[in-house]
């Protein structure tokens, strides 16, 4: 039988049948997820099927504009809040019991290796980091799912991205993945499936892999998969809910390009607006900033707010600037409670809100004004991403956001100023 990949594996497994890449499928969807600014219009097409919905796999978080800053906010939340209540959806999130759409998903253990997982956001590819296939869809195709529990899917080609070594002191996954987009490009991954892979992937913690499977999609990717090795098979023991089954590649599958990277040498970077393929070493970026915001579903974890806090405490956010921290969940959330780390962050003059997608998307809490400057642990950094058009956005890690809300300026952590 043909070597396949993970991408491939997972798709022959939910279609019921040998498949390839560029097949086109119908599958089983283990779950469709929908947020508050999605799910409005898929719930309108839904109505209109007339059908009893899948009601197990469907899961309901309203994030992008929580709590509600407006009327018009405000509606949508309802309209979501209304269709869980007429259909009986157990597994919806109210504010206050929730958080980032994909953070939830994982904390709740939807995503498990092997899985087959749609949603309305286009950072649902984050569930690759625990060997699920994650993958963004539209609201229109999410009320089909709604229906029917199924979708078709073009079988993605596949990308290996090769690792050896061992990432350095201060330098985390959100720096290698923003280096792998710089090298790919932001088209450079089209409607393709990236697959970390060789003896590096070992080393790689699950906060940084997800934050790396998050941003597949800036290079265009469809999924950013790691294996089922035995960091992802702890995790999932530990979180996951239901069976699942782990998914690793064959030897000698086939992929349409492999690049390959050291770890070792990988330095702390930051993406330069506008694009998130502006890949550049944060020790060549001296530039002012108005404000440095820490969270989003790339980088809102516990793991996340401990490197900050870690780097914070003791000190001062520079005069002028503006340090917005924001966990992902209401279990982050409860974290840094216990562990103290909202009193550092407070005692270092930064604000600490609850969870939300807030500032990330333009939404709110931490918008910027025209001729700001940002460094921020989110995904992108396209013209007005965080306000006005006249804003800018540099993407960077943890270790980078709070060195620089120190500092003034972007800086790059200690050891590599």
């Amino acid at each position: 039988m043909r070597p396949k990949t993970i991408s491939e594996k997972i798709f022959e497994s939910k279609a019921g049948r040998e498949c390839r890449a560029g097949d086109v499928v119908e599958c089983e969807v283990d779950y469709v997820m929908v947020n508050d600014v999605t799910g409005p219009l898929a719930f309108r097409a839904f109505e209109e099927t007339g059908m009893e919905p899948v009601r197990e796999k469907i899961v309901l978080i309203p994030d992008h504009f929580v709590p509600a800053k407006d009327v018009d906010s405000a509606q949508q939340a309802k309209e979501m809040r209304e269709f869980a209540k007429r259909h009986g959806i157990p597994h919806y999130y109210e504010v206050g019991r929730s958080g980032v759409c994909h953070q939830v998903m994982i904390d709740d253990g939807f995503v498990a290796p092997g899985r087959l997982i749609v949603g309305a956001d286009s950072h649902t590819c984050t569930y690759g980091g625990l060997n699920a296939f994650g993958t963004g869809i539209g609201s229109t195709e999410a009320a089909y799912v709604f229906a029917t529990g199924r979708l078709w899917f073009r079988v993605p080609e596949s990308i290996e991205i090769v690792l050896r070594g061992k990432l350095r002191e201060n330098v985390s996954g959100k720096d290698l993945i923003l280096r792998i987009v710089g090298d790919l490009g932001m088209d450079g991954a089209t409607y393709k499936a990236l697959e970390f892979s060789g003896p590096g992937v070992a080393s790689i913690p699950m906060p940084d892999r997800f934050s790396m499977s998050n941003m597949a999609i800036e290079a265009g990717g469809k999924a950013g998969l790691f294996p089922y090795d035995p960091v992802a098979k702890r995790f999932a023991e530990a979180v996951s809910r239901g069976e699942y089954e782990g998914v690793n590649a064959d030897p000698g599958a086939e992929y349409v390009r492999t690049l390959e990277y050291d770890l070792s040498k990988i330095v702390p970077m930051v993406a330069v607006p506008p694009r998130p393929d502006g890949a550049l070493e944060a020790s060549k970026c001296d530039v002012a900033i108005d404000q440095a915001y820490l969270g989003s579903c790339t980088n809102g974890r516990i793991e996340d707010m401990r490197i900050a806090a870690g780097i914070v405490k003791g000190k001062r956010v520079a005069p002028g600037v503006r340090m917005i921290v924001v966990p992902a969940s209401v279990d982050v959330h409860r974290k840094m409670a216990a562990e103290g780390l909202i009193e550092v962050f407070l005692d270092a003059g930064a604000f600490v809100s609850g969870p939300t997608c807030g500032a990330c998307l333009g939404g709110h809490m931490g918008i910027l004004s025209d001729g700001e400057v940002a460094v921020s642990s989110t995904n992108r950094n396209f013209i007005g991403r965080m306000g006005h058009p006249g804003s800018k956005v540099y993407l960077a890690s943890p270790a980078t956001v709070a060195t620089s809300a120190l500092a003034g300026r972007i800086r790059a952590p200690e050891g590599f100023e």
